[in-house]
């Protein structure tokens, strides 16, 4: 059931399933310890699916000594050095490798071995010629009719080839493509369409973009489902309960010793963490009224020149007879009383559908001869990213579209989001005139960088492209 949980993509159902089924298994009995080997690899699966590299390491660990095939073992430790390559420790994970290569494993998962560990060394250095190996792991999966094992060798050849031979690397995307279009894999098909989209003529990329779309669309609805998402601390609890249980049965002396040091351990915990959040706040609160200062000088400036401005100008159009019932002079009222309010502190209300927001501010700017195609913007991309962040993003987004509507003429605009372990990256591609000359400092663009790094973030203009502009922006989470 967990399995069929987590090719749905309900990676927290999947384990709420697999740690019940834990509760029917003894580490006692051998005849279970295929079970609970599978239990924990399965459990590390589905962590590296959350990107909880770290989480899936302990349940890989977990797993390992209760293998007594060597093919499962050697499985399970490929699964360890892929969370470690994952986090970047490529060392740990081209130890594991080097070791499950000398074993005697199937061919098929010699193959898969062998790719993984010749992406991993090029991983850890650009230089390194990957591509004979690479080759050699798809002959053999050619030979072996392994079509999982192909569709991963396109991927990593695709990968592979990029930079130094985009051509081939098309034409291994697009075998892919093929792959995962046979296989029904969704999560494939929108890996090779990735490609695809960046390897492609520009005629071809809009067919793509546009199958791209759809497809993730499709994906993400079907992916909607609830998930329950406390399993695991509802195990955890359970189990202090057992154990709690079986130790005063053990020894009601032990009981109180521990129910005491747990008291007190608790005690000094909740005195130092009270401590900590009162200083905490103490300081922040300093930094809030020093910010606040500072904002209401500045705010105190805009009503007495600007409000003020406003009103005389308001004033003198509305002593003309002609011009009394001007719809203009509604308008120039109606920003006086903006920029007077501005003296006036508000608070931020929270707004739960963020990612609609940006939907309709982006999709605003959408037009009869421009297409603007929006990926990855959910409801979870935001969840955990402060309202300070959220304004601040918001109004880069805001900036960057007025940007290219007043000056890019470009038909097609892409904006790309997605989370990265702890941190949000947002991609900007359009097809328009680009910036000619490099990044010239204005008023926009000093504010954009001032917002992004208000919020501890970076922005990037890549205007090298051949035609059109692309911009990075990465920010941490919380």
């Amino acid at each position: 059931m967990a399995l069929i949980q987590s090719n749905a993509g309900d990676n927290y159902g999947a384990q709420e399933s697999l740690i019940h089924s834990l509760k029917y298994l003894n580490k006692n009995i051998k005849d279970h310890w295929l079970s609970i080997a599978t239990n924990y690899n399965e459990l590390g699966l589905t962590s590296m699916n959350l990107k909880d590299y770290k989480t899936a390491l302990g349940y890989f660990n977990n797993a390992l000594p209760f293998y007594t095939n060597l093919n499962y073992l050697c499985s399970a430790l490929n699964n360890k050095a892929w969370a470690y390559r994952e986090l970047g420790q490529y060392n740990k994970a081209i130890k594991i490798y080097k070791y499950i290569l000398n074993q005697k494993v199937d061919t098929t998962e010699y193959a898969r071995f062998l790719s993984n560990f010749e992406k991993t060394k090029w991983l850890q250095n650009s230089n390194y010629n990957a591509g004979p190996q690479f080759l050699k792991a798809l002959q053999i999966r050619s030979i072996e009719n392994d079509h999982w094992g192909q569709n991963a060798s396109y991927a990593h050849l695709a990968d592979f080839y990029e930079k130094k031979m985009p051509d081939s690397a098309l034409i291994y995307a697009q075998k892919m493509y093929l792959t995962a279009t046979k296989l029904n894999s969704p999560d494939d098909q929108l890996e090779a369409l990735q490609k695809l989209i960046k390897l492609s003529p520009a005629k071809e990329t809009k067919y793509f973009f546009s199958v791209y779309e759809k497809l993730n669309d499709s994906l993400q609805t079907a992916r909607s489902a609830a998930k329950n998402q406390f399993a695991l601390i509802r195990y955890e609890t359970e189990k202090s309960k057992a154990d709690n249980l079986v130790l005063q049965k053990d020894n009601d002396g032990k009981r109180y010793q521990i129910i005491i040091l747990a008291f007190g351990i608790v005690l000094i915990s909740v005195t130092g963490t009270v401590l900590y959040k009162k200083r905490k706040q103490r300081i922040e609160l300093q930094a809030q009224n020093t910010i606040r200062e500072n904002k209401l000088k500045t705010s105190q400036k805009v009503h007495d020149v600007v409000a003020n401005g406003l009103y005389k100008i308001m004033s003198k159009l509305d002593n003309q007879e002609t011009l009394k019932n001007n719809p203009v002079i509604n308008e120039i009222e109606e920003l006086y009383e903006q920029s007077r309010d501005l003296s006036y502190e508000k608070p931020r209300p929270k707004n739960p559908h963020f990612h609609e927001k940006i939907f309709d501010l982006l999709k605003s700017f959408a037009s009869e001869n421009t297409r603007v195609i929006l990926v990855g913007n959910s409801i979870q991309l935001w969840e955990q990213v402060s309202e300070q962040a959220k304004e601040e993003i918001q109004h880069i987004l805001q900036e960057l579209m007025v940007n290219m509507s007043k000056h890019s003429q470009a038909s097609d605009v892409v904006i790309r989001f997605e989370q990265a372990q702890q941190k949000i990256n947002i991609s900007y591609t359009d097809n328009g005139i680009g910036i000619r000359g490099g990044v010239q400092p204005n008023n926009g663009l000093t504010n954009t960088g001032t917002r992004i790094e208000a919020i501890g973030g970076t922005i990037t203009f890549d205007t090298k492209v051949e035609k059109g502009l692309k911009i990075q922006i990465s920010f941490p989470v919380s």
